[in-house]
């Protein structure tokens, strides 16, 4: 049986990672009460129904704090007990989610006694935090939609073998906030800038031309060498320690040319090391999520 239990703030695409699941046949359950969990999942396991053997249970702040506490503690017995058990938690800042529930004109969950949006957005980050402390993957939506939201659960949820860890390159820019969900940040600010060659200007790191310029400079190769070393020599603690997911950023000013360039080369080298690698570009709208083959496939 494999369990996936997703929580995370309201606004921030729950409801869109659960609808993904069960188009990928999970058996799926929403707004579950967190002290009906344990009798839930034993009754799962019980029953030994097909039907139940891909489940995902949708968690959100409906519960007392108290409850919501439980839910560590539960996920930590179920993965002892050797289920194949994670959790996914979903954030988005403050500005994005205003502006979601200003277009969806809802009532936010936790507006109950007179709080403003803001308030109540506050109320529920801290109600939750114990679930996004003890997360296995953490997704910040806010800078994608609801269809790359869709492919980053299709592959880095469904596409993960349970005995290996999902690794995810991410490039960004300084100039719209660090990734909510980054495990590590490299800042490559320090590098010589394409943008200031006007020729480079409108092209990205996805480019031959641009390529060939950063390449040309030993500090680039050294610190992509360097962020090889220092990930590579820590993965297999990580993977000892049961970590399912990775998520390395790597950041420049605009998230365009320098970033690009160095998560296209890592996830090159990574991926020929490891399964399970992918690559994103949060700067360069419209390109998406990409897997790189499994080393596995290829025979090597």
């Amino acid at each position: 049986m494999r369990l996936v239990f997703i929580s995370g703030l309201s606004g921030s695409g729950k409801s869109v990672a659960l609808h993904m699941l069960e188009d990928l046949d999970y058996y799926c359950i929403d707004n579950i009460p967190a002290a009906l969990l344990k009798s839930f999942i034993s009754h799962t396991i019980r029953s030994n129904d097909v039907i139940y053997r891909r489940t995902a249970v949708g968690l959100d702040a409906r519960n007392t704090a108290a409850e919501i506490a439980t839910v560590p503690m539960l996920i930590e017995e179920l993965k002892r007990s050797g289920l194949d058990c994670e959790l996914i938690y979903l954030v988005s800042g403050d500005e994005e989610l205003l502006r979601r529930f200003a277009e969806t004109r809802r009532r936010h969950p936790l507006s109950r006694n007179g709080e403003s949006l803001r308030e109540a957005i506050q109320i529920e980050r801290e109600l939750l935090d114990p679930i996004a402390q003890a997360a296995d993957l953490t997704i910040d939506t806010s800078r994608i939609g609801v269809h790359e939201l869709r492919d980053l659960m299709r592959q880095r949820v469904e596409r993960r073998s349970s005995a290996r860890m999902s690794l995810q390159f991410e490039s960004f820019g300084f100039k719209h906030g660090i990734p909510g969900d980054a495990d590590f940040v490299f800042d490559v600010r320090t590098l010589p800038n394409p943008y200031w060659d006007t020729a480079l200007r409108g092209l990205t790191g996805q480019d031959p031309e641009v390529a060939a310029y950063l390449a040309g400079y030993e500090a680039v190769t050294r610190v992509i060498e360097d962020i090889d070393h220092f990930l590579e020599t820590r993965i297999p603690d990580m993977r000892a320690s049961n970590r399912r997911y990775l998520t390395i950023a790597i950041g420049c000013t605009g998230g365009r040319h320098r970033s690009v360039y160095v998560v296209e080369q890592l996830a090159a080298r990574f991926a020929l090391r490891h399964s399970n690698v992918s690559m994103r570009h949060s700067g360069l709208p419209g390109t998406g999520q990409t897997l790189l083959p499994d080393p596995a496939a290829s025979g090597r």
